[in-house]
């Protein structure tokens, strides 16, 4: 831990929003993948996060990521029998990722982002400012 528990705080939300971006890529690169069957399919990924106290009085507290999901939704199965990957039936199989839903969730972990480095910035010139007084 550093000696100013914000910049802890403010490197969690960092961090935890940095991979939620990276698994909204993932599912967003992967939204028109096809397999040929249900269970080679793409799985969305999902991330848990946790709160974790950085205080034994929990006024701070940091974010951590738990663990990333896969998500348990049906792929979507889709009746095209002239597919290279068709299987015997004539489907293929492609994930249940939702593009709009996906984007709108990439901005909100953009926006999170953005709002974690502003607060460490802030941090920084508080502490800057706070040095320079005693000159």
């Amino acid at each position: 831990m550093s000696n100013l528990p914000i910049f802890d705080v403010a490197g969690s939300a960092l961090q935890a929003q940095s991979v939620r971006l990276n698994t909204i890529a993932s599912n967003l690169s992967n939204a028109d993948s096809i397999a040929s069957s249900a269970d080679t399919v793409y799985r969305p990924l999902e991330p848990i996060f946790q709160a974790q106290p950085l205080s034994d009085d929990g006024t701070l507290t940091a974010v951590r990521v738990k663990e990333i999901t896969q998500s348990d939704a049906p792929p979507i199965k889709r009746y095209e029998p002239g597919h290279p990957m068709a299987d015997a039936d004539g489907y293929v199989y492609a994930p249940d990722v939702d593009p709009v839903a996906q984007m709108v969730n990439l901005i909100s972990a953009s926006r999170g982002y953005q709002a974690g480095v502003e607060v460490l910035n802030t941090a920084k010139e508080l502490a800057l400012a706070t040095l320079s007084m005693g000159r």
